[in-house]
């Protein structure tokens, strides 16, 4: 795989030079290139072609497991053993990055609700259990604050809403669109931290208008919200710290691109038979 490697560049790079840095002499690899390439070999040209295609479509996240389902579906015989050989050895991996920033304001004087979630995050169907959060994203304007609602069900972007305030305003824009989008029953779980913006009387007046059944973490306890703190870390990890955001505006079309373009339709979750979030519904459907 070094001389394929080295085949697969020459044109960036002279040849030479790709040699030296793969170990090995360009001598060698002018006989690899007039030798018939072996059915393993060729089998191995054809699966990697797939794979630099799903790397790119899944910008740049999958790993050995999802990248096997993702190939499978597409009706290539491929087993994980073979998928991570061929990822290593041509340099495919994913980045994993962090950071912090606390968003919470708990200190008002709101009501707050009991914790009717209490860390129970599976659901037999959808709009059974919501669960929304605030989170951030640095631009060279400063910064830009993301809300999202998660259906539980199948851990669906359901709503969303991003300013550059973080304000009550910001929850309801995101609460309207999931409403609009799933028309939930009454009865339907509404579960967030205890920030000021779900506190808020307009919040809670919405809540109660659409008969949802308001649930809140226990104080400082990131647990009781996991769900959307994952949905948080796998965006952040995948598309917020990768780049290098100018204005609001290029992070809110990202954001708009990853959530509707990658994580909902696209997206594979271990939790959910490695599925998409939407692929998840239409199966249960």
């Amino acid at each position: 795989m070094r001389f394929a490697f080295i085949d697969a560049w020459k044109e960036e790079w002279p040849v030479e030079l790709l040699c030296r840095v793969m170990r090995v002499t360009s001598r060698g690899f002018r006989a690899w290139r007039v030798r018939p390439m072996s059915q393993r070999q060729r089998g191995d040209m054809v699966i990697l072609a797939h794979i630099r295609e799903q790397n790119r479509l899944s910008l740049l996240n999958y790993g050995r497991p999802r990248m096997t389902d993702e190939l499978q579906e597409l009706g290539v015989s491929v087993g994980q053993r073979r998928v991570g050989r061929l990822m290593r050895d041509n340099g495919i991996n994913i980045i994993r990055t962090q950071k912090y920033k606390a968003t919470t304001d708990s200190n008002h004087a709101f009501n707050i609700a009991p914790n009717l979630l209490d860390q129970d995050f599976s659901a037999t169907g959808p709009n059974q259990k919501w669960a929304g959060d605030i989170s951030y994203i640095w631009t060279s304007e400063g910064w830009l604050y993301l809300a999202v609602i998660l259906d539980l069900y199948s851990r669906r972007v359901i709503g969303w809403a991003v300013s550059n305030r973080m304000k009550r305003d910001l929850a309801i824009r995101a609460l309207d669109m999931a409403v609009a989008l799933r028309q939930p029953p009454e009865g339907c779980i509404h579960h967030t931290d205890r920030g000021s913006q779900y506190c808020s009387h307009d919040y809670q007046k919405r809540l109660k208008k659409h008969g949802f059944k308001v649930s809140m973490s226990g104080k400082g306890n990131c647990y009781d919200n996991s769900m959307v703190e994952t949905f948080f870390k796998s965006i952040k990890a995948e598309l917020i710290w990768r780049n290098r955001w100018e204005t609001r505006r290029q992070a809110e079309g990202a954001i708009f691109q990853y959530i509707n373009g990658f994580y909902n339709p696209r997206r594979r979750h271990s939790s959910l038979g490695g599925k998409s979030p939407l692929a998840f519904e239409r199966k249960a459907a």
